[in-house]
């Protein structure tokens, strides 16, 4: 039984990140997506609430659960018996970073392979960046992610707008 892991911040979660999941989830016996609890980022939602948005748009997938890690990504994976990871390539900007932090990875756990699939088309200019500005500006995102995150989204910028009395991100 093969263990693949899908790590990224996922925040939040777009139809280009359930492409990947999805064709994923087909290839491995097992996807376990990870949600990364502490990046270097600004984030629009907590690890709670991404692992929340994750985890209801995969519902009723067998083989896939949603879990939030902390540490080194290469120590999760041998923490639950990963053998594989997954990483999603949009662009061949996006080709440089992945094959730096897959050699970096694979310099810190040579037993875990590293497997990148291409976005489909359909879904290659999306970004969780562009998603959340898109929605913070009041823009049409329901093409681009499931109906909970579009209002989760909504409600988030809702919220800042009353907040701050202005929109930023």
């Amino acid at each position: 039984m093969i263990t693949a892991l899908y790590p990224g911040t996922f925040d939040p979660l777009h139809n280009g990140h359930l492409d990947i999941a999805h064709r994923s989830a087909q290839l491995f016996d097992r996807l376990i997506v990870a949600i990364y609890d502490r990046p270097s980022k600004h984030l629009m939602f907590d690890a709670e609430e991404r692992v929340a948005l994750f985890a209801e748009a995969v519902q009723g997938w067998a083989n896939v659960t949603v879990q939030a890690y902390s540490g080194l990504t290469v120590a999760f994976a041998r923490e639950v018996g990963a053998k594989v990871m997954v990483r999603g390539l949009r662009a061949v900007s996006d080709f440089e970073y992945e094959y730096q932090i897959a050699l970096t990875n694979k310099q810190l756990a040579p037993d875990i392979e590293f497997c990148s699939l291409m976005t489909s088309q359909a879904h290659s200019f999306l970004s969780s960046s562009i998603l959340k500005e898109v929605a913070l500006l009041g823009g049409d995102i329901s093409h681009m992610c499931p109906p909970h995150v579009a209002a989760a989204l909504h409600r988030r910028a809702a919220a800042r707008t009353a907040g701050e009395g202005k929109v930023n991100l």
